[in-house]
């Protein structure tokens, strides 16, 4: 059991100002500081916190359960299209369950790699992102969404066309071998570091925003090596990585702020940073433009056929 010092100190840690603790409270269910019990506040890293469950009337912003679910979409996505690549399989039933429509998997095989050392690289972060997944829905609780559809088939197909990977109307099966799995995971990953730190400003919870921070760094170690992957093993693959950041570009918007993994001579750039060394962010509605593969405002499409669960769900219109 934690006593009143204790559960003040929890408190403290994990609101901001004075009414994040009023909403802590009120979230957690507690009259006073009596005597808290450990099965009453969730655990985040071992401290004790609860969840925003949504944002206060007039505040006009985004709760921090919407950022997390928004989050844990992109998670699924990733951890299944892993998972197949490694196992042949997806993630288990007891982890697609929550809020919103729950759909299966198109799509997935696995990947027969010819390196051992890739084979090591996509095992791990598939073990990472099945713990993003666990992680978010343990943190979320029963305000977690469940898994949408999502299409691991059809749309490789349409972004490796509009990326000029391959003609019109061929198909691009990201599972077929090492090179296509890479330019797959390349996709993916750089998307993942800028939209977590593109929704950093909307967590409120500091315990929960330092959550973040960390599966952004987890991100960025993934795509960092996905890159340095690609630049090491051939050049065709350096090549087709500008190809996808223009891809990329073409849909978030007028600006020109994605990279490839080489720069305008030709030398490795596998951090895609601005003039001052800092990565760039995308907004959810950018993500959401990338992912359902159109530069309009729209709600579906792309990897999520039936469009995200949750809160936000809408993409940008560029």
């Amino acid at each position: 059991m934690f006593g009143k010092k204790y559960a003040a100190q929890m408190i403290n840690r994990s609101a901001e100002n004075d009414t994040d603790r009023r909403r802590f409270l009120k979230a957690a269910g507690l009259a006073g500081l009596g005597v808290v019990g450990a099965t009453a506040l969730g655990t985040l890293g071992g401290s004790p916190v609860s969840i925003r469950p949504s944002a206060a009337e007039g505040e006009g912003e985004v709760s921090d359960a919407a950022v997390l679910n928004f989050a844990l979409n992109l998670e699924y996505l990733e951890a299944q299209f892993y998972s197949f690549a490694v196992y042949g399989a997806g993630l288990p039933d007891n982890l697609l369950d929550g809020s919103g429509d729950q759909g299966g998997v198109v799509g997935g095989h696995q990947v027969t790699f010819k390196s051992r050392t890739i084979r090591q690289y996509a095992t791990e972060i598939a073990s990472d992102e099945r713990q993003h997944v666990e992680f978010l829905r343990k943190v979320l609780g029963d305000a977690k969404v469940a898994q949408p559809k999502i299409d691991l088939q059809n749309s490789f197909s349409a972004a490796a066309q509009a990326a000029g990977l391959v003609k019109a109307g061929e198909a691009f099966d990201a599972f077929a071998n090492e090179e296509n799995f890479l330019l797959a995971a390349y996709l993916f990953e750089d998307v993942g570091v800028t939209a977590y730190k593109g929704a950093a400003p909307l967590i409120q919870n500091k315990t929960y925003l330092e959550a973040a921070a960390g599966i952004l760094a987890a991100e960025a170690y993934h795509a960092a090596n996905i890159r340095s992957a690609m630049f090491e093993y051939d050049r065709d693959l350096t090549d087709a990585s500008v190809k996808i950041s223009d891809a990329r570009d073409s849909l978030d918007g007028k600006k020109d702020l994605d990279q490839g993994i080489i720069d305008d001579k030709g030398n490795a750039n596998i951090a895609p940073l601005d003039g001052d060394g800092i990565a760039f962010s995308r907004s959810p509605g950018q993500v959401l433009n990338i992912v359902y593969l159109n530069p309009k405002k729209v709600e579906s499409g792309g990897f999520f056929p039936n469009g995200v669960n949750g809160d936000v769900k809408e993409s940008d219109d560029n």
